[in-house]
């Protein structure tokens, strides 16, 4: 009877380690106290892009924001309300066909899309600032037409982060 109570006991022991919940760290404060946190920290690049997304999709020669764009600013607009000390960078880029005086002036077109819909959504203008990279900083180098889809992009990022590595 005992032996059947420490196996059942064992076996639960074994599917509690085995469970699958979030990692947590641990650090400890100045005052000696243990914090935990799981997963990014709040107001940083990283939950920016984890939690409501950072990139605006556009269509060839094009810089209105489709639905699927404006649902993604929606979240972004969100975000920032809850991150009121959070300044952003909207670099705006195109795929490497055309000249690069009219892929820069469409980068900034479609930077300018993103900021305005999230100024319009209640952000200060004073926290958006706007970088066009026209084609010189593709975000996926190759010569298809889904690495030219994923060169149409307005992309977020938290002010002093650059996503992109361009200058």
């Amino acid at each position: 009877m005992k032996i059947k109570a420490l196996g059942a006991l064992a076996a639960v022991a074994l599917l509690a380690a085995c469970s699958s919940a979030p990692k947590t760290t641990t650090a400890t404060t100045g005052s000696g106290a243990t914090a935990t946190s799981t997963g990014p920290a709040p107001g940083s690049e990283q939950q920016l892009v984890a939690s409501v997304g950072d990139r605006a999709f556009f269509a060839f020669n094009r810089s209105d924001l489709t639905s699927a764009d404006r649902a993604t600013l929606d979240r972004q607009s969100a975000w920032l309300a809850k991150y009121p000390n959070v300044d952003v960078l909207i670099a705006g880029n195109a795929d490497p066909r055309g000249t690069e005086a009219y892929n820069l002036a469409l980068g900034h077109r479609r930077a300018n899309a993103a900021r305005n819909y999230l100024v319009a959504r209640g952000v200060s203008p004073s926290r958006v600032q706007t970088v066009s990279y026209g084609k010189s900083c593709l975000v996926s180098p190759g010569n298809t037409s889904e690495d030219y889809a994923q060169d149409r992009v307005a992309i977020t990022s938290v002010q002093g982060f650059n996503p992109q590595n361009c200058h």
